[in-house]
């Protein structure tokens, strides 16, 4: 079998493109939508400073590695969870990377500076750790950009994840969540820096492949907190169907994109406004991230920035 562009060998078919590359035209494939992602939602320029949210997955350090490959401005923001094995793998994973491309890497360790780790918060706060991890690392990563002067904070979201994440906010018909289901947030008056997903043009397989083929060093199993996550649930469903039908969530989730453009949806009418207790921005009297906190033992409440590793 010979790829389509060059005649090589083959490494890599993608079923929903009905595309088959060698290693080189999947590479240049993989990285030109990554380009066109950001040159068509206007993500970023040149002369933008990029915090890449990296957890030491496939799809941060293949984010970075793009990003840094094309030349841009950018630095990493790691959240340590403090969950045993998985965290001092991932953590370990990150800071080579980091070495190995001479950048820098800022990490928020949980256990330093709430004496607890995900686990122990997620139990003292009676709340799935999904949900709790979730809103420690946007706080975190929006706090730290805005503190630090980077103008966009970018994330490894992929394809699989955004269509995941639609499917789940259509089923509860969350029209607040779906105003937000964007490649790209923003930045507002209020305090939120501009959030980018350059990989929602790309599924996790490709994701995965690119990363293994330019030899990235990632953790690979599963964050073992997310077993319960209902969005694995949601991956799974949308599996099934792509399954016997290629191409189903990039339609399902570009369609959405663009029919949004076409017809938005009402605009949000959440006002938002200075939390008195941390200065972020909330709709809330106090935002969710000091909600969690308070519910805290006290010497659990203190809020630590990000060290330099």
């Amino acid at each position: 079998m010979r790829c389509q562009k060059c005649h090589q060998k083959v490494v890599i078919k993608i079923s929903r493109a009905n595309a088959k590359y060698c290693k080189a035209c999947f590479i240049g494939y993989f990285e030109h939508q990554v380009r066109r992602a950001i040159t068509k939602e206007r993500m970023f320029s040149p002369e933008d400073r990029i915090l890449v949210a990296v957890s030491g997955g496939k799809d941060s350090l293949a984010l970075w590695q793009v990003l840094i490959q094309a030349g841009y401005q950018t630095a990493a923001l790691h959240i340590d969870l403090g969950i045993e094995r998985y965290s001092e793998s991932s953590s370990e994973k990150v800071v080579q990377f980091a070495a190995r491309h001479g950048q820098k890497v800022y990490t928020h360790r949980l256990k330093e500076a709430h004496q607890l780790g995900i686990v122990e918060l997620s139990g003292e706060l009676d709340r799935p750790p999904c949900s709790a991890c979730g809103v420690i690392k946007r706080y975190q990563f929006n706090r730290f950009a805005m503190e630090n002067g980077y103008t966009v904070v970018a994330t490894g979201h992929n394809l699989d994840d955004e269509a995941a994440r639609l499917l789940g906010n259509v089923l509860r018909w969350q029209n607040e969540y779906l105003l937000k289901q964007s490649p790209v947030l923003e930045k507002n008056e209020e305090g939120f820096v501009k959030k980018v997903k350059p990989l929602y043009r790309l599924s996790e397989y490709e994701v995965a492949a690119y990363s293994f083929l330019n030899g990235i060093d990632y953790v690979v199993e599963e964050c073992p907190m997310s077993e319960s996550s209902p969005m694995l649930v949601y991956k799974k469903a949308l599996n099934l169907i792509e399954h016997q039908s290629p191409g189903t969530k990039q339609q399902f989730y570009l369609s959405f994109l663009d029919n949004q453009k076409k017809s938005p949806l009402p605009p949000s009418t959440m006002a938002l406004h200075s939390c008195p207790a941390c200065g972020q921005p909330t709709s809330s009297e106090v935002c969710g991230y000091c909600k969690i906190m308070s519910r805290l033992p006290g010497p659990a409440q203190k809020v630590g920035g990000p060290s330099l590793t």
